[in-house]
């Protein structure tokens, strides 16, 4: 087996499961006699000189406990240069040769990139930063809408916090006779409530896929029979006319209808926590493609889970497989989504017990 130098990034927002996938790259390079790097910061390392580096066999490294959130590597400064400030400047050109130049002196045969999919669009989008070696990318958020795989590492956990975090406010939305409002993260994606709410049997989920009435909501809730619950609401979603954070917005149409409520923000508790079981295995198996994936020589690759197959698509077809939206910060630039189908099997499941999650079509 011929001799590699490897490179780890960690790019975008942390969540659960990234130490997990990093041990796992670490463990299987290990075995294949490979060096490892690890990029520190994200782009903020990689474009200083040298860049941030850390050797990932050292023991400080090797023996942190794969299932703690976060990422060892870090993932980057706020304020510091990246592709959204370089854009704002206009040396969006200049940052991209950077950071090609820094990989170059690296001297690194791959590098295995973990990200989101502004991360992974990025990526697609200036491929010419890593024409010198071979990129494989492993999807990772909490929001779960990266195109072509089942399961993002971190998603998993983030639903087991929200579900946590939930099971307790539902004893004291019940002792006090309330409804809880309670926001989730997930950007424009839908998932993260969706499957939370479903888990925790919440009265009722508005996401940003379907539309929701808040008459038919205060309607829903009235005709309960509870004078408590749960109410998830993703942050994407819009209530035309209405200002503000979507609990907020949600909580003062109940405040109207004389129905006693709270708001609640569990805000990056959903990125923390102890990484799940599930997470750990979908890392484990997300590094062990990627490393095959490089020992086969394949580049502008990304891992995923398909039907229970762990393999690797193009990033051309994760790309085009999902649904484009402009990027807000970058102009030209697009990102690729994936979000709640309306044929999700978690709709039906959720109204079929009864919950609340705006006016569906059959």
């Amino acid at each position: 087996m011929a001799y590699k130098k490897i490179g780890i990034m960690t790019t975008g927002g942390d969540c659960s499961g990234l130490n997990t996938a990093i041990q796992r790259i670490v463990d299987g390079c290990i075995q294949r006699k490979w060096a490892v790097i690890g990029i520190q910061d994200g782009t903020d390392g990689l474009c200083c000189t040298p860049a941030k580096t850390v050797n990932l066999t050292d023991e400080n490294f090797r023996f942190v406990s794969s299932h703690l959130a976060g990422s060892i590597l870090s993932n980057g400064h706020a304020g510091a240069e990246n592709f959204i400030s370089a854009a704002h400047a206009g040396k969006l050109n200049a940052f991209n040769k950077k950071l090609k130049k820094s990989l170059k002196e690296l001297k690194l045969d791959a590098l295995i990139l973990i990200g989101g999919n502004g991360s992974l669009s990025l990526a697609h989008t200036y491929r010419e930063i890593y024409s010198d070696l071979s990129l494989v990318c492993i999807p990772k958020t909490i929001d779960m809408d990266v195109p072509l795989t089942d399961k993002t590492i971190g998603f998993d956990t983030a639903v087991q916090q929200l579900v946590s975090y939930c099971d307790q406010l539902l004893l004291t939305a019940r002792s006090h006779h309330r409804w809880f409002i309670v926001q989730t993260m997930g950007r424009d994606c839908g998932k993260l409530a969706l499957n939370a709410g479903v888990a925790i049997a919440a009265d009722a989920i508005l996401i940003p896929e379907i539309k929701f009435d808040t008459n038919n909501l205060i309607k829903h809730i009235k005709q309960s029979h509870r004078d408590y619950g749960i109410i998830l609401v993703s942050e994407g979603i819009s209530i035309r006319g209405h200002s503000g954070k979507p609990a907020d917005m949600i909580s003062r149409a109940l405040n109207t209808a004389n129905i006693p409520n709270r708001t609640a923000f569990p805000e990056h508790i959903q990125r923390a926590g102890d990484t799940v079981a599930t997470d750990r295995i979908l890392a484990a198996g997300f590094a062990d493609t990627a490393l095959k994936a490089i020992e086969n020589n394949e580049t502008y690759v990304m891992t995923v889970l398909q039907n229970g197959e762990y393999k690797t698509v193009s990033l051309n077809d994760f790309f085009a497989a999902g649904k484009h939206e402009k990027d807000p910060h970058i102009i030209g630039m697009q990102t690729s989504n994936s979000y709640v189908e309306s044929d999700d099997t978690l709709l039906h499941i959720a109204t079929d017990s009864g919950i609340y999650i705006g006016e569906k079509k059959k």
